[in-house]
């Protein structure tokens, strides 16, 4: 057998292994259909005992407050972290009249009413049409002054 011919199996290989690393790579998850929320730079700060935020004094508590795209919900998960999300529906989020979670009356989830996208205190997508969850940003406490930045 000559050196060709013992070299075409390993290259048949090759080629089929090359084939399905670029096909499988070039499948876009089933959430590429959906836009991205826009990109804000900014920076809030609140205090976690400020009169106008008692739901921060208990574990999963949860407050609505100005900043990023369409405003942030500020979650408590217990004293010392705190979990912040944009406001702004990863479905469709560039409907201006909808778009907008907030905290559920149950206080038990966040819901975008608009479209009956539903998630989680941690902010993961639990019902609806939204298949991304909440756009998290980071948090730091420091003393009772609560930093939340992207």
């Amino acid at each position: 057998m000559t050196t060709l011919a013992k070299k075409a199996p390993q290259r048949t290989l090759l080629a089929l292994a090359l084939t399905l690393v670029l096909g499988l790579g070039s499948c876009g998850d089933s959430n590429s259909a959906e836009p991205l929320i826009p990109f804000v730079s900014f920076i809030e700060s609140i205090s976690v005992l400020d009169q106008r935020y008692p739901q921060l004094r208990t574990d999963n508590g949860a407050v609505e407050i100005p900043g990023g795209v369409r405003g942030l919900i500020i979650v408590r998960q217990n004293a010392t972290t705190y979990l912040a999300f944009e406001r702004n529906c990863p479905y469709r989020p560039y409907d201006p009249g909808c778009s907008t979670v907030s905290v559920d009356a149950s206080r038990l989830f966040l819901a975008d009413d608009c479209c009956g996208s539903q998630f989680t205190l941690q902010g993961q997508a639990r019902g609806g049409p939204a298949s991304r969850p909440l756009r998290q940003y980071a948090t730091s406490l420091s003393g009772n002054l609560l930093k939340i930045t992207n």
